[in-house]
């Protein structure tokens, strides 16, 4: 390939609108374009960029016996209704209606049709199944950020397993782990699996992996002692133990003018943030409901939407907790409401006494409160965030908390599909059967996008070799000159017959210009031809990731980089 022929729109400026180094970089550099807010088209370097993610991908799928299909992206509404999901995916679905006013939606997920599929599997001797495709997906995004990070439109390899019973699903999820493991390893990327929220996907247990990045919008909790991981809506921690004493009769009020938070009230009136309890108003599939924590924890949301089974969750307006309450924040409590109010409360209160709460007046607070006494606790939860430098709850050492982005997610689907779908075999004895599911998720152009933020520096990106567009630039100094441009072809031909991925800059422009383009765009290996090495029978081998330049005689110039390639293979 030729620069002077190919596709590179580079830029000298960062756009204004892009955030994170990877949105600006894929800009910068000539990957990408944005068409409309989520909605990128990928130019001829990305689309290199993401068929070799593609093809590293589907060769790990490949060897754990998974088949790889194709199937629609636009669905009919039945399927969704049929698994329960047409309504529990929210404004997030993209839905329309055909000319005959049929409903349908583009495809978020394929579960629901993989499922379809499955329902001509009737033997157990057909199982176990592994079923994946690349595909086209669909999410009506709030608020499309970060370039290719959190986009409307993207690429998901989405994979399914269907097994006869949960121990073959066992051995289903591990297997899938133990590829993703695989696949993020090749593909330059740090990931740490972390348990987590199975959401609107359904199933018992799921893991994501999640790579380390400031720009993450996820929170990993970490133990760097013991390897404990998980998603900050899915992680717990040790609590210390609170010695509460005996507590009093019954609750008594006291004035509390301008109290307002929880710190208020702990200085104003010697009510520690862990002495409190902290109300919570939401609206769960629009019934209002009562959230509980201790005054010193923050509410997981997730936490609480797996613990109830809420489709629309959200807080409260203040003029809907003073209609029903009768104070507005700052004086809450649950002391002596009415049962037809749910009341749900985080297991850190559990046995608490001499507690402190809202009296639902306000300007007015109750003291001397035991929970379980004097509230009517409908349903108790783990539903506090873990913060950092709790205990852990494997090990007791200090917890970490760090941003990372998630990367891939897999699921024990259970039986939630195949009983909706009715998807049976017929055991050993002849008897049916339910199916039991998994599925399992990578964002293709996510993985560009991750792969960017762990390997970039100020001079652009630094892919590493098993992705990059081109593993090697030949770059002619001085293409009007004969002589050199001729070396240059020759070196650029020789490569190719090698079978080397190489680009070769013919471009008549300042070399400073080139090495600063080659450099944005990341090609890990740059060869230099120019008039003054030629005169010494030799050229210039720089490598991106370190910098570092040798000169290599021209004869050998072949056989350095298939060494430096092999090398950065084994380090990528």
């Amino acid at each position: 390939m030729r620069w002077s022929q190919m596709h590179i729109p580079t830029l000298r400026e960062t756009p204004a609108d892009a955030d994170a180094p990877s949105h600006r970089l894929l800009l910068r550099a000539g990957y990408v374009k944005q068409l409309m807010a989520g909605h990128y088209s990928l130019l001829p370097l990305a689309v290199r960029v993401r068929a070799k993610v593609i093809r590293i991908i589907r060769e790990e799928m490949d060897a754990i016996g998974a088949q790889e299909f194709l199937l629609p992206t636009m669905h009919p509404a039945e399927v969704w209704q049929r698994s329960g999901r047409w309504a529990t995916m929210g404004e997030e679905m993209f839905r329309l209606k055909d000319r005959k006013g049929a409903d349908l939606a583009l495809g978020m997920t394929h579960e629901e049709i993989f499922s379809t599929l499955a329902a001509d599997l009737s033997s157990y001797r057909q199982l176990p199944q592994i079923w994946y495709q690349f595909q086209t997906k669909f999410r009506d995004e709030p608020r499309p950020k970060a370039g290719l990070m959190r986009t409307r439109e993207f690429t998901m390899k989405d994979a399914y397993s269907f097994d006869l019973a949960s121990q073959g699903l066992d051995t289903a999820f591990d297997r899938q782990r133990a590829a993703y493991l695989r696949i993020f390893a090749r593909l330059g990327i740090p990931a740490i699996p972390v348990e987590a929220s199975s959401g609107t996907m359904g199933g018992s247990t799921s893991t994501e992996f999640m790579c380390p990045a400031e720009v993450g919008e996820d929170f990993v909790v970490h133990c760097p002692e013991c390897g404990y991981a998980a998603n900050v809506e899915k992680a717990t921690s040790r609590l210390s133990v609170v010695a509460d004493g005996s507590g009093a009769a019954e609750p008594e009020r006291f004035d509390t003018p301008g109290v307002r938070t929880i710190e208020d009230l702990a200085t104003g009136f010697g009510a520690a943030a862990e002495r409190q309890v902290k109300t919570l108003v939401y609206l769960l599939d629009e019934r209002l409901t009562l959230v509980l924590l201790r005054g010193d924890h923050a509410l997981a949301e997730q936490k609480l939407i797996d613990a109830t089974g809420a489709n629309a969750v959200r807080p409260a307006r203040a003029e809907e907790i003073q209609a029903a309450l009768g104070a507005l924040p700052g004086s809450l409590g649950a002391v002596g409401l009415s049962s037809s109010l749910p009341v749900l409360a985080d297991e850190a209160l559990r046995g608490r006494r001499a507690m402190f709460t809202g009296a639902n007046v306000d300007g007015v607070h109750l003291r001397g409160v035991e929970v379980e006494r004097d509230i009517a606790v409908g349903q108790w939860a783990d539903l506090r965030e873990v913060a950092a430098g709790e205990p852990c709850v494997s090990c007791g050492s200090a917890l970490q908390v760090q941003k990372a982005i998630e990367i891939g997610h897999i699921f024990k689907l259970g039986y939630k599909y195949s009983e909706a779908f009715g998807l049976t075999v017929q055991d050993a004895a002849g008897a049916p059967v339910n199916l039991i599911m998994g599925s399992y998720g990578i964002g293709v152009e996510r993985a560009m996008a991750a792969a960017i933020e762990c390997h970039h520096d100020e001079k652009g990106i630094v892919w590493p070799l098993s992705i990059a567009p081109f593993a090697v630039a030949v770059v002619i100094a001085q293409p009007k000159d004969e002589q050199t441009a001729k070396a240059g072809e020759e070196i650029y031909r020789e490569l190719l017959a090698a079978g080397v991925e190489v680009i070769v800059d013919d471009r008549d422009e300042r070399l400073g210009v080139k090495f600063a383009d080659v450099e944005l765009v990341g090609i890990p290996l740059r060869v230099t031809v120019g008039k003054r090495g030629l005169a010494e029978g030799v050229v210039e081998l720089t490598s991106r990731a370190t910098g570092e330049t040798e000169r290599v005689p021209l004869d050998e110039i072949a056989e350095r980089v298939r060494k430096a390639m092999a090398a950065g293979s084994d380090g990528s």
